[in-house]
């Protein structure tokens, strides 16, 4: 099973569900596309992501969104905990997209970052 976490309207997200769908899913693996801003990821999920990806939890949020400097996330005193509620809270500050298979995951941001998922 792939899993990809999708918002369909950013471009690079788009680009990866199709570089999923075609390049790269030559063994048609079943794939299910997770549209995070409609169906939040709980603090737990989101925990198993990171562990997943296998970065900072910092790594695995959008900067550039507004919510992040509202809720002053780039204070570096915040534990990951916090963290981890803010993007739960604010589904919007998770980078997308992020693609999972074989219980690895890697942010597609460029979308050719998914390539080491399949090789």
């Amino acid at each position: 099973m792939i899993t990809i976490y999708h918002n369909p309207r950013c471009s690079k997200s788009r680009a990866a569900c199709e570089l999923v769908a075609g390049t790269y899913n030559s063994a048609n693996e079943p794939i299910e596309v997770v549209e995070y801003l409609k169906q939040p990821l709980t603090v737990e999920e989101l925990k198993k992501l990171n562990a997943q990806l296998g970065c900072p939890v910092r790594d695995m949020i959008r900067d550039t969104e507004a919510e992040y400097k509202e809720l002053n996330l780039a204070d570096l005193s915040l534990t990951d905990a916090e963290l981890y509620d803010a993007v739960a809270q604010h589904p919007i500050l998770l980078q997308r997209p992020i693609v999972v298979r074989g219980g690895r995951a890697v942010i597609g941001r460029p979308p050719e970052n998914i390539a080491a998922l399949f090789s």
